[in-house]
């Protein structure tokens, strides 16, 4: 059993990235009439609806625990500002280089995860890693000398996950998820609530923009519920290269609806990724 918690990891990650490709393609439908705070407040509005509703009916509301609120807090605000520059900047730049400037987040993971979460650092994570960074950068190809603020916007959003996925899987040692997604979607509610009415103005939803911003909610939580599950299964170097696979996904969704063009880095860049990610998983169900 001990050998197939990787594949199961692999297999609630699909989950999470299938939601998160569609709050993709929903949050670009409402930025013509939301700011990112406001769709942030909304999404979490619904998100927190979501999760009261269906622990109540599943009777697990008392798992919700108070003992850890900074780490959740701290975890939540980190999260907060990486989401609210993804948001941005999937307005700025073409989607799969939004990704792909996102998928920088497991080196972080993965030089952050022996030193805060104790795993041990093997050579086969280093280069999965690698291997999927390379990846990614064949195709964004970032123009280092002129960089746009939707390209910085997005390597920030890399560094705040990272942040986040990291707390997120301390808190799995001794949290329950109930009580992880209950805290998420409230806080950031919170300070989505804050942050979208600073200027006294909070945009209400449109008959337009509603089902969007469902869809945006809904697809956040399951793709933190997949994310959170996945992380209990195996250890954060292992699980979030598996999220690369959303940039081929991100960027054929981007060319089929906005006429982005796919080219050969694409296909390259994503066969790299998909190769960092069988190796990475083959180590990790290899008998010792």
């Amino acid at each position: 059993m001990q050998e197939q918690r990787p594949f199961l990891a692999a297999i609630w990650m699909s989950g999470s990235i299938l939601s998160f490709t569609a709050m993709a393609v929903a949050g670009r439908a409402v930025a013509g009439t939301h700011d990112t705070f406001e769709i942030m407040f909304w999404r979490s509005v619904t998100g927190f609806v979501l999760v009261v509703v269906v622990a109540a009916a599943m009777g697990r509301l008392g798992q919700v625990q108070t003992a850890r609120l900074p780490q959740h807090l701290l975890r939540n605000i980190i999260h907060f500002s990486g989401q609210n520059l993804w948001f941005w900047a999937l307005t700025a730049i073409p989607l799969a280089q939004v990704f792909a400037l996102e998928f920088t987040s497991p080196i972080w993971v993965i030089l952050l995860s022996p030193l805060l979460l104790g795993e041990r650092l093997t050579g086969v994570k280093v280069l999965a890693a690698a291997m999927g960074f390379a990846g990614a950068m064949i195709v964004a190809r970032p123009d280092m000398q002129h960089l746009e603020p939707g390209v910085l916007a997005a390597a920030a959003s890399a560094i705040c996950f990272a942040g986040s996925i990291i707390m997120t899987k301390r808190l799995t040692r001794a949290e329950s998820l109930v009580s992880i997604l209950f805290w998420l979607t409230l806080m950031q509610a919170g300070l989505g609530l804050i942050a979208s009415g600073w200027d006294g103005q909070i945009a209400l939803p449109t008959a337009a923009t509603l089902p969007w911003l469902v869809l945006i909610g809904a697809a956040g939580v399951i793709a933190h519920l997949c994310l959170t599950m996945a992380l209990s299964l195996a250890p954060a170097s292992v699980v979030v290269p598996i999220d690369f696979a959303r940039l081929p996904i991100i960027a054929l969704v981007a060319m089929a609806l906005y006429g982005e063009r796919l080219d050969l880095a694409v296909l390259i860049g994503g066969a790299i990724i998909f190769a960092a990610n069988w190796i990475n998983i083959r180590a990790q169900t290899r008998p010792a």
